[in-house]
């Protein structure tokens, strides 16, 4: 095959894997990188594992992620259908090949038998496999037993003595004893093709060149090359490219909730970010004038300039950890270089809740213009644009703007006169006395009220408060952490000259006098 063709073929359980993911971004590199096609397939012969509406969650998602197939269910090409139950025919067909030619036999062994069968083989610790029974039954015998209605399975006719060696294209040639392949199912009982079997047919007739798959897959590698033998058909080349694993060394599970790509999504990660994090599992991109292993490794990257390094060659065979801070750091990242308008739309379904609170009572009379202005696109970009350096994903951004949108902070009064790290402050008591406190937050208000509403910026509050504690001697930190819990009512916030101009005049020296009359 001279035309490069890679599959992603998920199947639809209702969610994407983020090792499927990852599986899905090399597909897509090696056959960008290579000027080829992407073809997407939905494998599910395994109907009751199938999930009412997961292929068109599927089709959002990856069409989220910006990954774009050439061919499709959702797409059309001249190889479909591209949904596995849409092609029984075309298993019926081959699956006749097969019998034809004596490489597979029907088995009519009840499922009792098979148990009856496994309990025999523990009790004697022997492997379980199937004991070909019904390998080299006549055609007569054949013929009656489905005429009598007996189901059946077909299976495939494995070699019984040899060896059979199998070419990975990461780690070269592999080598299996026959005699430990079993005799596998290639129809089940209703009809229906196995996974085994279908995806042989499917990547054949659909001229897929190259297989990326999970290195879970290896041990079952040696049925599909002997399938491919028993038609006479060239098989892809295949790429089992390594698992990913969580901290602990286990593979990753829904159950721990560090799967599902919907999830991240659903808790505010950027596509770019996804992206970037999950094909560098196992992937390095080298950079530089000579593109070997002695050039630069660059991190961030997007879809076009992966394709434009990606070299299958140097995708590793060890496994790969999964890295939460990691996915944080990039999505970090990727916030960064949004523009603040972006990054506002990115933001707005995780600020409902804290819009909701600046609804939720009519306002008094003299703070209507206040409420009304929490409501502007204005005052929540710039709220928005504050909070950029230090969002990690989207999700953050409702419980770290929560305190600007209240229109009374609630916190105990302590925090106020008690720093919870004095070395993050310059030259603060460890506790002041609230007499203290309440001094400095009297002086502050009367420096601020000294500022006219046109002059309300972060240059000219800082540049007047720290002018008046200069002059006065005082210790920046004892003026400054009160004046930050003032406004916010954290103990981590944006600093009190930035929040106060995203609040507006107005609302700082009233959230001030809230603090002078809690002390």
């Amino acid at each position: 095959m001279s035309k490069i063709r890679t599959r992603f073929a998920p199947s639809p359980t209702g969610f994407l894997h983020i090792g499927s993911l990852r599986t899905a971004l090399f597909d897509y590199l090696l056959a960008k990188s290579m000027g080829g096609k992407l073809i997407l397939r939905i494998e599910d012969t395994d109907q009751k594992r199938q999930v009412k509406g997961a292929e068109e969650k599927l089709f959002e998602i990856l069409d989220w992620l910006g990954i774009k197939f050439d061919e499709g269910p959702h797409v059309g090409g001249k190889y479909g259908p591209y949904i596995q139950s849409q092609r029984l025919d075309i298993y019926k067909k081959y699956i006749q090949e097969l019998l034809k030619k004596q490489k597979a036999y029907y088995c009519f062994c009840s499922p009792e038998r098979l148990e009856k069968m496994r309990q025999e083989q523990a009790k004697h610790k022997l492997p379980p496999r199937y004991n070909r029974t019904c390998r080299d039954l006549s055609k007569t015998e054949i013929k009656k037993r489905i005429g009598y209605g007996e189901k059946y399975v077909i299976r495939q006719k494995m070699p019984l003595a040899g060896g059979v060696v199998v070419h990975d294209e990461l780690r070269g040639d592999i080598k299996f004893n026959v005699g430990d392949l079993e005799d596998h199912v290639l129809i089940k009982s209703d009809g229906w093709p196995t996974y085994q079997f279908a995806l042989v047919v499917d990547d054949h007739l659909m001229q897929i060149s190259h297989v990326v798959r999970g290195e879970e897959w290896i041990p079952s590698f040696p049925k599909n090359i002997l399938l491919y033998q028993a038609f006479g058909w060239q098989p892809p080349k295949f790429y089992h490219i390594p698992l990913t694993l969580n901290k602990g060394g286990g593979k990753l599970s829904k159950r721990h909730g560090d799967v599902a790509v919907e999830d991240y999504q659903a808790e505010g990660y950027l596509p770019e970010a996804i992206i970037n994090f999950s094909v560098l599992l196992g992937w390095s991109p080298y950079v530089g004038a000579s593109g070997d292993k002695t050039s630069q490794v660059k991190e961030t990257l997007s879809l076009n300039e992966m394709m434009k390094l990606f070299k299958v060659e140097d995708i590793g065979t060890s496994p790969a950890v999964f890295e939460i801070e990691k996915l944080d750091y990039f999505n970090g990242y990727y916030i960064r270089q949004k523009s603040v308008d972006e990054l506002v739309k990115l933001c707005m379904p995780f600020l409902q809740t804290n819009l909701k609170k600046t609804q939720k009572h009519p306002p008094a009379s003299s703070r209507k213009a206040s409420r009304a202005g929490k409501n502007t696109k204005t005052f929540i970009k710039n709220v928005v644009a504050l909070e950029q350096e230090r969002l990690k994903k989207l999700s953050e951004i409702g419980e770290l703007t929560e305190f600007f949108f209240v229109d009374k902070l609630k916190y105990d009064t302590n925090l106020l006169i008690c720093p919870p790290s004095p070395k993050r402050l310059r030259r603060v008591k460890k506790k002041m006395s609230k007499k203290e406190v309440k001094e400095n937050l009297i002086q502050l208000q009367e420096q601020l009220e000294k500022i006219p509403r046109e002059n309300w910026t972060n240059d000219s509050i800082k540049d007047a408060i720290i002018t008046f504690i200069k002059a006065k001697q005082g210790k920046v930190g004892e003026f400054l952490w009160p004046m930050r819990v003032a406004l916010t009512g954290r103990k981590a916030s944006p600093g009190p000259f930035e929040v106060a101009e995203v609040l507006g005049r107005d609302e700082s020296l009233n959230r001030i006098k809230q603090a002078i009359n809690k002390l």
